[in-house]
């Protein structure tokens, strides 16, 4: 009897599980639609603002963030969550960015890291990278301006002149099952880069007339809107992944406690009827011997 028992706590432990990971997958699910909104929203913001670039003819080699330089360090931002139970989102980010060619080919003193996400940080602890600086704790109701104090932090590597070239390493959402993470080099920008960033404009693009004082003026602060939203842009497409992610982990741990569940019902019914059946046997050769 105490082997049923012992079965029984693990179906009542197991069907808590699966509802525990159901609850879990339906507010991944609604919070992935609302990141995914905005970050779509964010990758049409950016376009737009590479179509101006492109249509005032601004020349993305002479504005701020398109300086070629030599000296400084390559800086390294590595994007992770702060929670696990996401799939393998973050130990591919992590793989991502210490095989690349680009980290191993640099020497320890001509590369800086920042993290952000707890993930990232342990991930470079545990291999005892230094971290120039770490951010975690990204907000759950994630905004562009809580976003864009971050942003500001990592350009001001740039303008400062501490770092030659940004690379980030963050998700690029696809669907809510799929995602890539490619190493972009995020400055210095220049038209084949943001063409690799899926940000190549049509030279028929007609975006809305604007006012404006000057095309040299105009086009510096559309550079600094952009350099600011393709940051901000990665912070949104990271949430959206993890959420997609998680959503995805979570449905496979349902369906996996509920096929648990069954497996351990039938093994307790198997158990249960052979008891009765040992019990009537009992009874019946207890009768018999008694007439």
């Amino acid at each position: 009897m105490a082997s049923l028992i012992e079965v029984r706590n693990k179906i009542t432990s197991v069907t808590n599980t699966k509802k525990i990971t159901q609850a879990m997958q339906l507010v991944a699910a609604s919070r992935m639609k609302g990141f995914q909104r905005k970050a779509l929203s964010i990758r049409l913001y950016t376009e737009g603002l590479l179509a101006l670039l492109t249509k005032h003819e601004a020349s993305l080699e002479q504005l701020p963030f398109s300086e070629m330089r030599e000296e400084g360090k390559e800086l390294f931002v590595l994007v992770t969550s702060d929670k696990g139970l996401c799939g393998a989102m973050n130990n591919r980010l992590v793989k991502t960015l210490f095989r690349s060619e680009v980290w191993n080919t640099l020497a320890e003193d001509e590369r800086l890291l920042i993290t952000i996400g707890r993930k990232s940080y342990d991930a470079a602890k545990a291999q005892k990278i230094p971290v120039a600086q770490n951010f975690q704790q990204l907000p759950e109701d994630l905004d562009v301006l809580s976003a864009l104090k971050i942003v500001d932090e990592l350009i001001g590597y740039w303008t400062r002149k501490e770092a030659k070239r940004i690379h980030l390493i963050a998700p690029h959402y696809v669907n809510p099952f799929t995602f890539e993470t490619p190493v972009h080099m995020y400055l210095p920008f220049s038209k084949d880069l943001l063409r690799s960033h899926g940000l190549a404009v049509s030279e028929e693009t007609e975006p809305t007339p604007v006012e404006e004082p000057d095309e040299e003026r105009l086009g510096e602060q559309l550079s600094h809107q952009l350099a600011h939203m393709l940051f901000t842009r990665a912070f949104f497409e990271l949430k959206a992944t993890e959420y997609s992610s998680r959503m995805v982990a979570m449905k496979n741990a349902t369906e996996a406690a509920d096929e648990l569940a069954k497996s351990l019902t039938l093994d307790y019914n198997k158990a249960r009827q052979a008891k009765i059946t040992q019990e009537l046997a009992e009874i019946s050769g207890a009768v018999a011997a008694m007439e």
